[in-house]
């Protein structure tokens, strides 16, 4: 009886060597790129034609990929297999161990065939009886590879060394990494070298007992989080935090680097393992002169070229042995021999913050732009703002409610200064905006109640008002007056006639109270106590860039100038793009976890307020800073099961935070806007998937007017009220949303 194998699909590169085509969201391995469908697809399929005996099929995938997969899988019968979805990428060899922890609890001490998701054997029926030949030496123990007789110097693969022969199993001397064209011609030469496939073959307690011989961090660590993964009949998904402490480590250093007695398998099917544009020229459907052609392309006197164009007319003459890849956002020229050499590209755009590497630009990811725009418009002016107008003002004890309930009956709770602030702001907004409400008699009323009951001795503002307007917390916050002076600004805008002397009373409490009497930054409250924070500088920031707006005076943008200087010198790490929370009065950040605490909703704020300093003050660079900050946060600041921002996570990217609010998706849509005008790619698709699922998941599911402010990483409501607070950040969004997609013509 033919012995069972069940074998694991590792689907969780990124293929950047074939950039601008492979990216993130859309990686090799989900592309058609030498007909019949996608890698993957067909890697599965070649799997499922096994001639005879049991062959479970599992795959390994990114959960942010998990649609893909599922679309893959239709129609394919996996023997008992399925999905293995990890929350983070953490390499190979967590892969190899996942694969074998899967088979060790389900099938016992059976045979494990690992293969990469993206590679291209166009010969199943010999593919199988490569592996057949390598299930003795498996069984006995050894760990078996398979390697591919080179025919030319190539410097993109790996190689295996091999010595004695027996029975046509080698034994394994080393691996040994890619080459240079030098080194690659004397493996050639030597007769005794193979190409290494990534294909694994062993007995699942042969490689246990690998991973605990060599690697025992990687194998308990990945045990761990295997244990405590959850299923359901999508898949089988790892918890992120336990995921995300594996160590990450290819399969090659870990295991095959180190295990005695390997074996390898000369493989008797072609192979290719698509890495490159020179490979996908080598199986492409070549015409009379090499040139492989994709797409609408016009190409004259070209020779050995592989052109292809995803979007728009590419036209090409005297082309040879030239590589071209034209995507509706990015285009690619290099000689095919040195199409390798892609990475080279790719890291530069990360580090420069752009964003093409991350997103695809497809007509299927995006609808049009402001294909939200009826929804947008109806829920602002049909149904949050005649809400919060009404049932969101106390008439009785003035100010506006710091609640509604989910039934919008206000909730009686103690009256913070920066909410009410921020809802005479949100207010002016919408009047700017052109919303035909009360708007003038809201400003009025929230700022009578602010001055009349919430000022102090000394001329700053209270933390915290009773429902009945008595004071419960005189603390002069340096969040609050970054709140209170947004909010005057606008008031002045509108026409309050009181706005701008509080606006100067405040700025004078600022300078006198406040600020930092070393001129680094503005102290957290008056009496100079705390730890020192970037949020209440970034508020500030705001405040000084709307007085700007309001007077036009230059010392507003000199006062923003010093916060910039700030994020500059102590609150942006160039390293991991991340932007710190907490710090010491050094600006030195903070012991313990506070210290790589990241909260993904400030770097989109951070990065709105950027690009808006750059456009006032010339400073374009600071549009490079932007760009980084939203990608890291879009990298490792999102749920991959909802799109949602996190609370928070550590500058490493491991969250700290799980629960999803409103206001970081509502900052996430003022980033993509304020860069999409900002010089670097077309963020349009973006924008319109982070309003769908702002509606998606905060505001669809909640009653007429209100939103559901906090939802768990598995997309679950934990909603019990809507604060006000998130009132400004909402109806700012998507006023923006709505500025940003008009028709210039209406």
């Amino acid at each position: 009886m033919t012995e069972r194998i069940v074998s694991f699909v590792m689907s969780g590169g990124v293929g950047s060597r074939l950039w601008p085509l492979s990216r993130e969201d859309n990686p090799k391995q989900f592309h058609d790129l030498s007909g019949d469908g996608s890698m993957l697809a067909k890697t599965l399929r070649r799997l499922t034609a096994r001639p005879e005996g049991e062959t479970p099929i599992f795959l390994i995938a990114a959960e942010r990929h998990a649609d893909r997969v599922h679309a893959d899988l239709a129609g394919l019968d996996l023997a008992g297999g399925g999905p293995l979805f990890e929350p983070t990428g953490r390499n190979t060899a967590a892969a190899v161990a996942l694969a074998t922890l899967r088979t060790l609890s389900e099938f016992g001490d059976s045979l494990v065939l690992v293969v990469p998701s993206d590679h291209e054997i166009s010969t199943p029926r010999q593919f199988w009886q490569s592996v057949e030949a390598g299930t003795e030496a498996a069984r006995s123990g050894r760990l078996v590879v398979f390697g591919i007789k080179p025919t030319q110097p190539e410097t993109g693969y790996g190689y295996i060394e091999v010595a004695a022969e027996s029975g046509g199993t080698f034994d394994v001397s080393r691996f040994v990494e890619k080459p240079d064209i030098e080194t690659a011609q004397s493996y050639l030469k030597a007769g005794n070298f193979y190409w290494n496939t990534g294909i694994f073959l062993f007995r699942a307690v042969a490689m246990r007992d690998a991973f605990i011989a060599f690697q025992p961090d990687i194998w308990l660590a990945t045990e761990a989080a295997y244990r405590a993964a959850t299923s359901d009949l999508s898949g089988l998904y790892m918890p992120l935090e336990l995921y995300a402490a594996i160590p990450s480590n290819s399969i090659d250093y870990a295991i095959m680097e180190r295990a005695k007695d390997i074996a390898m398998v000369p493989a008797g099917f072609r192979w290719n393992d698509l890495g490159s544009w020179q490979s996908l020229l080598d199986v492409g459907p070549a015409d009379d002169r090499g040139n492989v052609i994709i797409g609408d392309v016009v190409a004259i006197d070209c020779e050995n070229s592989y052109i292809r164009s995803d979007g728009r007319l590419l036209s090409a003459i005297g082309m040879k042995d030239i590589a071209i890849v034209s995507t509706s956002d990015a285009t690619f020229v290099a000689p095919v021999s040195h199409s390798q050499h892609v990475k080279k590209i790719v890291e530069q755009l990360e580090k420069s913050g752009r964003l093409e590497t991350r997103f695809t630009p497809a007509h299927d990811r995006v609808i049009e732009s402001g294909a939200w725009r009826r929804r947008v418009h109806h829920w602002l002016f049909q149904e949050t703002l005649p809400l919060w107008s009404t049932s969101g003002v106390d008439e009785r004890h003035g100010g506006f409610h710091e609640a509604l309930g989910l039934d919008a009956s206000p909730l009686m709770k103690p009256k913070r200064m920066r909410t009410m602030a921020r809802q005479v702001y949100a207010f002016a907004v919408a009047r700017a905006r052109g919303w035909d409400g009360p708007a003038d008699r809201l400003i009025n009323h929230g700022i009578a109640f602010m001055a009349g009951k919430g000022r102090t001795d000394k001329g700053g503002w209270v933390r915290t008002l009773n429902v009945d307007g008595s004071v419960a917390d005189a603390t002069e916050d340096a969040y609050d007056h970054s709140c209170v002076l947004l909010a005057l600004a606008h008031a002045h805008m509108s026409g309050n006639p009181d706005a701008l002397r509080l606006g100067e009373e405040t700025f004078a409490f600022l300078d006198a109270h406040l600020e930092d009497s070393r001129m680094t930054g503005f102290l957290e409250t008056s009496d100079g106590k705390g730890e020192r924070r970037s949020n209440p500088h970034m508020h500030l920031l705001e405040a000084f860039l709307a007085w700007h707006q309001a007077t036009g005076e230059r010392a507003h943008l000199r006062r923003a100038a010093r916060i910039i200087d700030l994020f500059r010198s102590h609150f942006f790490d160039p390293e991991s793009w991340t932007l710190g929370e907490y710090f010491d009065a050094e600006w030195k950040p903070s012991a313990g976890e506070k210290g790589s605490w990241t909260e993904p909703g400030h770097h989109f704020e951070w990065a709105s307020l950027l690009v808006d300093f750059a456009g006032r003050s010339g400073q374009a660079e600071l549009s490079g800073f932007a760009r980084k900050l939203y990608a890291s946060a879009t990298a490792n600041g999102l749920n991959r099961a909802t799109g949602l921002a996190y609370g928070a996570v550590s500058r490493q990217g491991l969250p700290l935070d799980l629960i999803s609010r409103s206001w970081p998706q509502a900052e996430a849509v003022k980033a993509a806007i304020a860069l999409d005008g900002s010089g670097g790619p077309d963020l349009k698709p973006e924008i319109e998937a982070r309003v769908g699922r702002l509606f998606r998941w905060h505001i669809d599911p909640a009653p007429l007017g209100l939103w559901i402010d906090r939802i768990d990483e598995r997309g679950r409501s934990l909603a019990s009220d809507v604060p006000a607070s998130i009132f400004y950040h909402l109806v700012c969004a998507l006023t923006q949303y709505l500025d940003s997609t008009a028709d210039p013509k209406a």
